[in-house]
């Protein structure tokens, strides 16, 4: 009888891996990877192409919050809205960013081929980021050397303004002049064609009659800028009463200006002071003047007792042109049917007078 031969159990890595296989020189050969292995790392890379693609879109939507030097960030990029910042409020804001951290990110936008090496513009944030600078001066420590901030793209210089006009107006209500301010500095960067533009665009979640205010605080901005050393200090009755002297006399300014320069101003209250004087003066002047002119004619009575007779209206071609109240003159001319008003006291609630007057007549 035959002998049976005796089997030999399987190798246990027979089918988990292909034999090894060496080179000419002796050296192992790669082998090509399971096909579990593959789907792995195809799968891996599907995630991290994934996630890649879901952080760029949120950076480029101005979502992602990055962490940015401060150092490399500009921020005269924009013409500011505020005008000062009050020291014990600031001295407030430091000791909360001392103490919990920044909480909210300020807006910055990526800046391109900066002489200085500045990598980001400052859109919103002024406040906090001249806060984090004042730490990390006292304190050189890492964690104020930089700042939260959400890095966005706007299409247009026009949204860039609105952004960071909009920000300052929910946390720190801005003054009439200020507003005003940054409406002359937008229209004078060309960012806005005219005033009314500007007006309607960069305070557009703002009432027709508060647009109108700031408007009327554009002319005070053009004339003193660049002599008042306390404007935040105006309050909204002066502010108006100096638009009123500015545009019914144009040497008010001027007076006004040389006033300034020659008076002691190291306090707010007393330039107020030195303004309050200028408009008091003014308007005492121009009563002086209106009485003046409104004194009758001597009374002739005694030489000719017969009574005057008054032409009721003037003539068709005679134009009147007189001041009828503060900040308002009246203009008319019988023949051509048309009453003008003008000046600083031409507003919405005279409009709204007057279309009520009207309807009661």
């Amino acid at each position: 009888m035959a002998k049976r031969k005796r089997l030999t159990p399987a190798q246990p890595t027979y089918l988990s891996s292909a034999p090894e296989s060496k080179s000419a020189l002796g050296a192992p050969l790669a082998t090509a990877a399971p096909i579990a292995q593959v789907a792995s790392d195809a799968a891996a890379q599907a995630a991290l192409s994934e996630l890649s693609a879901v952080l760029e879109t949120a950076r480029a939507d101005g979502r992602l919050i990055e962490r940015i030097a401060l150092e490399q960030i500009d921020e005269t990029h924009l013409v500011r809205d505020r005008l000062e910042q009050d020291e014990d409020e600031m001295g407030a804001l430091m000791a909360s960013l001392r103490a919990r951290g920044q909480q909210t990110p300020i807006e910055l936008v990526t800046l391109t081929d900066r002489p200085d090496g500045k990598t980001h513009g400052l859109i919103s944030g002024w406040r906090r980021l001249c806060a984090l600078r004042r730490l990390y001066e006292q304190t050189s420590e890492s964690e104020f050397a930089s700042i939260k901030a959400l890095v966005i793209q706007p299409e247009t210089a026009q949204d860039a303004y609105v952004a960071m006009v909009e920000e300052n107006e929910i946390r720190v209500n801005l003054s009439h002049y200020e507003r005003a301010r940054i409406a002359v500095r937008a229209l004078r960067e060309g960012v806005y064609p005219n005033q009314k533009m500007a007006l309607q665009g960069l305070f557009a979640n703002a009432t027709r009659a508060k647009r109108s205010k700031i408007g009327s605080f554009i002319a005070l901005v053009e004339a003193l800028d660049a002599v008042l050393m306390f404007p935040v200090a105006i309050n909204e009755k002066l502010g108006l009463a100096l638009v009123r002297e500015i545009t019914r006399d144009p040497q008010f300014t001027e007076t006004l200006i040389n006033h300034l320069r020659a008076g002691m101003r190291d306090t707010p209250v007393a330039e107020l002071r030195i303004l309050s004087a200028a408009v008091t003066a003014a308007e005492d002047e121009a009563l002086t003047r209106q009485s003046e002119s409104e004194i009758a004619e001597p009374n002739e009575t005694s030489v000719d007792p017969a009574p005057r007779i008054r032409t009721p209206l003037p003539a068709q071609d005679t134009r009147i042109n007189t001041q009828v109240a503060p900040g308002l003159r009246l203009g008319y001319t019988p023949g051509s049917h048309r009453i003008e008003l003008s000046g600083a006291g031409v507003d919405d609630t005279l409009i709204q007078a007057l279309r009520l007057w009207l309807s009661q007549r």
